[in-house]
């Protein structure tokens, strides 16, 4: 045990007993003891991997510590915890950051410089071009994302540790590991085997600098400002023409239908017929499709390949050519399509050809104004457009190879298996449950895993050549599982020899990387040791919890819970609990793009780990909680209770106990036996993921005991002649143990420090608190409490100290107070120094009659 400091303090708690912990294995995963207990004695939680590309921010601490008060809360319940931390280092997000880090960008074409060292190191440069960046070879780029993302860990874990996250840090792994590869690997290569993975040459969601495919999951819609352009087509038999409205007039070129719906009085009769496109002369139908907005413009569009996710619906739904004329760098390809054949029509797309979407725009405008084919002047508006939700740019659609999985986009039976398992399921709020269906429902294709990056986990597969050279995309080539984790770009498949890559009748690696989801996917079976070490993956799957926030709902956890139905039938945790937002001031989201994310390093250094986890444990999960950091209002009061915590603690201590002592006075059961509800009704709210609530209960509780309780007993507690000293004494400890234990999963450090000034053993080890049993009247404290403040607010209005004593004093109460008041009239007496206190019966409540202070001494 610890001795009791003279001033107790917060200050230092986080990095000494950060220390001790670690010393000491308290949060170490026990496998010899989880052998013994089996699966239904253990807690295991798939901890969300933060991303290892920057900073993290007020609302990583916020989830974070939503889940680390339930682990904490189930470590004293006896179960054995598995809370591991992974980080999420591949993807987008990495690359980004290197490129701007050190001022570089890949270029796989070059050849590798193991001297090669980075222009400048630090700090965003976001100002800076991608032009200016030094262009290096694919493994320098690697490296150089290695080293950065291995720095950001040690970051991270740090901020986790001073938060009092308590992780096991010895079950860590990353998404860019060799053990991360292999299982991501296999894991493909089973969907492949069993037909889940399959590639298509397809329209393609594209973000033009990025140079990837994007995946539907990772959309987000933002407004932008756009124009209607009214486009005349001249009707083929020269009948006349037709008028539509496109936002997209630069691509005229790749126009292959115009569309109406079928109800459409003004376009039924021209259903089947053709027109020619302006400046093009291109022959193309007149159709009926459902999706056209009669409404909208002229109640007419033109499909092209491709302008929206609409466009790629009807040129499926409909049989239609692909014209596409936008190139993977976001400008007019050169090529004109082969049905553009008259001279005037070529000569126009010359004049588009290589130029941005923005130009290309302007210059078909012009183009058409001049050919009287544009009718009147272009209307602004604005309206929302796909934009990957990392990216600066609007998405374009390009026709692209790609490897996608099976998603039930397309297999209704897929689809109600997932939304079944998710019923299977407990949901913390129940109503996130509604967000997977409804994501789930309403998906349009598979799951696009592929991207055209580098940082990530390759995609296991060679392609045969043919006799050209070419390849042959019906011969795809896999490792053997014994050779995995490969880089296909590097590596030799099976059956061939290094100079048979990329000859006519050899082979050829690709180059493509899987999706970050695709690998986060499997965190579970990453973090579980699935297909690495199976004693341990039957004894933490499936999962306990699944902690995360909402708004990747349609990513990680549905991406998750696929991967699992077609891996093992089942759902891959048992609850999933979701985190509302973070809000500013003005109840916007915190982001980034919004500029008004706050970093949690100083608030941790100014406030307090506890004080900034009390903040956090009181919001509700699902529950959006706004944060100030000029005012942060709840960090102060969590901050004041922490203090308090200690306080109260050492103030409790200084009683003497006697060790065989028993609880025998009235008040002091009353408080024992009220302290049994608040541990009932807490622990139910803790087993129902409701930490705010168990908290609330706790601090309510808490505050009463030291304002009311602890003040009507510290007389009698000091007095070791009265016969009700060791009671008293007794009663408080008591208290003391089960109030640290209650508080404990919030206030990991305060309530540490406290319980080691009077036990062995962390607090975070010890069993969490049951009810005492003890025989009591709860309404004997709260009539006392009444009282009190009645005394209280009587000498207050005396203009007298709370210290005067009283010379007589009358309590009028109903008959059922006074009952209760006569067992605790004694301490009432002594706390608020009353010589004669009279109790009268009377009324329906409790009031203070008279009151006469005794004569001051001069």
């Amino acid at each position: 045990m610890a001795a009791i400091p003279d001033k107790p303090a917060l200050e230092g708690l986080e990095a000494a007993w950060d220390a001790r912990w670690s010393a000491q294995g308290t949060y170490l995963f026990d496998r010899d003891r989880a052998r013994q207990v089996g699966r239904d004695g253990i807690y295991s939680v798939d901890t969300p991997p933060p991303t290892a590309s920057g900073s993290l921010h007020i609302g990583h601490v916020f989830s974070y510590t939503h889940t680390d008060v339930k682990v904490r809360f189930e470590r004293m319940r006896g179960k054995t915890v598995f809370y591991p931390m992974g980080w999420d280092d591949n993807g987008l997000p990495t690359e980004r950051r290197v490129q701007n880090y050190y001022g570089v960008r890949c270029d796989p074409a070059l050849p590798y410089d193991p001297d090669f060292t980075p222009p400048y190191e630090g700090g965003d440069n976001k100002s800076s071009r991608a032009a200016d960046q030094i262009p290096i070879s694919r493994r320098n780029f690697i490296e150089l994302c290695e080293r950065l993302t291995v720095e950001d860990e040690k970051h991270f874990e740090n901020l986790w540790r001073s938060l009092g996250l308590s992780v096991d840090w010895t079950q860590t792994y990353r998404t860019i590991s060799d053990d991360t590869m292999r299982s991501s690997q296999q894991a493909f290569l089973r969907n492949l085997e069993r037909g889940e993975a399959y590639q298509a040459l397809a329209p393609t969601l594209w973000d033009i600098d990025f140079r990837s495919a994007i995946a539907q999951a990772e959309l987000e819609d933002r407004e932008q400002p756009a124009a209607y352009h009214r486009v005349s087509f001249a009707f083929s038999d020269g009948s006349g023409d037709i008028q539509i409205e496109t936002t997209r007039p630069e691509l005229l070129p790749a126009c292959v239908a115009l569309v109406a719906h079928p109800d459409d009085e003004r376009y039924r009769a021209h259903f089947g017929s053709t027109v020619r496109t302006p400046l093009f002369d291109v022959e193309v139908p007149i159709l009926a499709h459902p999706l056209a907005q009669q409404d909208k413009g002229s109640g007419i569009a033109m499909i092209c390949t491709f302008g929206d996710v609409t466009d790629i619906i009807w040129w499926r739904e409909l049989d239609l050519p692909n014209r596409t004329i936008l190139g993977q760098d976001g400008r007019v390809m050169p090529e004109a399509p082969d049905v553009i054949v008259s001279e005037r029509g070529r000569e126009a797309y010359a004049q588009l050809a290589g130029k941005t979407v923005f130009s290309a725009k302007k210059q078909i405008v012009e183009l058409l104004r001049d050919s009287g084919d544009l009718i009147g002047e272009p209307r602004s508006f604005t309206h929302p457009v796909k934009f990957y939700e990392k990216g600066d740019r609007p998405l374009e659609i390009v026709s692209t190879r790609q490897w996608y999985v099976r998603n039930g986009a397309r297999d209704e039976q897929l689809r109600e298996r997932l939304i079944g398992l998710g019923r299977e399921m407990r949901w913390f709020p129940d109503f996130m449950r509604v967000r997977f269906e409804n994501w789930t429902n309403g998906l349009t294709g598979d799951w696009l895993v592929s991207r055209q990056r580098f940082f990530g986990v390759p995609i296991p597969v060679w392609y045969g050549l043919d006799a050209d050279g070419e390849r042959d995309y019906d011969r795809v080539i896999v490792p053997d599982a014994a050779q995995l984790p490969v880089d296909p770009t590097t590596d030799v498949p099976p059956g061939f020899s290094a100079d048979q890559r990329g000859v006519p009748g050899g082979f050829e690696g690709e180059s493509d990387i899987f999706d970050t989801w695709a690998t986060s996917s499997l965190t579970p079976q990453l973090a579980g040791g699935w297909q690495r070490d199976e004693e341990l993956w039957q004894l933490v799957s499936p999962f306990d919890l699944r902690p995360q926030g909402q708004d990747i709902i349609r990513t990680w956890l549905f991406s998750t819970m696929l991967r699992s139905a077609l891996e093992d039938a089942r759902a891959p945790w048992r609850d999933a609990a979701i985190s509302g937002f973070i809000v500013d001031p003005d109840r916007k989201k915190m982001s980034k793009s919004k500029g008004n994310v706050v970093t949690p390093a100083d608030i941790l250094t100014q406030h307090g780990s506890d004080a900034v986890r009390y903040w956090a444990a009181s919001s509700r999960l699902g529950t959006d909680a706004a944060f100030d950091p000029q005012n942060p209002t709840q960090i102060k009061i969590g901050r004041r209770l922490a203090i308090k915590v200690l306080n109260a603690a050492k103030f409790v201590l200084s009683f003497p106990a006697a060790d065989a002592a028993e609880v025998t006075h009235p008040l002091d059961a009353s408080m024992l036996a009220t302290l049994d509800g608040v541990v009932r009704e807490a622990t139910k709210a803790m087993e129902g993921y409701d930490h705010a609530r168990a908290l609330e209960v706790t601090e309510s509780f808490f505050w009463t005991f030291c304002d009311d309780y602890l003040e009507l007993v510290k007389e009698r507690a000091y007095d070791q002649a009265d016969p009700g000293q060791a009671s008293a004494a007794l009663a408080l400890r008591s208290a003391m143990s089960t109030m640290l234990r209650l508080f404990a999963p919030v206030l990991a450090f305060a309530s540490e420090e406290a319980w080691s000034w009077f036990n062995d053993g962390s607090i975070h080890s010890s069993a969490w608190p049951e009810p005492l049993g003890i025989d009591g009247d709860a309404a004997i404290l709260s009539t006392a409490s009444e009282a009190l403040i009645g005394v209280r607010r009587a000498k207050t209005e005396a203009k007298a100290s709370q210290k005067t004593p009283v010379a007589a004093l009358t309590l009028r109460a109903d008959d059922r107070r006074i009952e209760a008041l006569r067992l605790a009239v004694d301490d009432l007496k002594a706390v608020g120094r009353i010589a004669s206190l009279e109790l009268v019966p009377g009324g329906d409540g409790l009031a203070v009659d008279h009151i006469e202070l005794a004569p001051q001494e001069v």
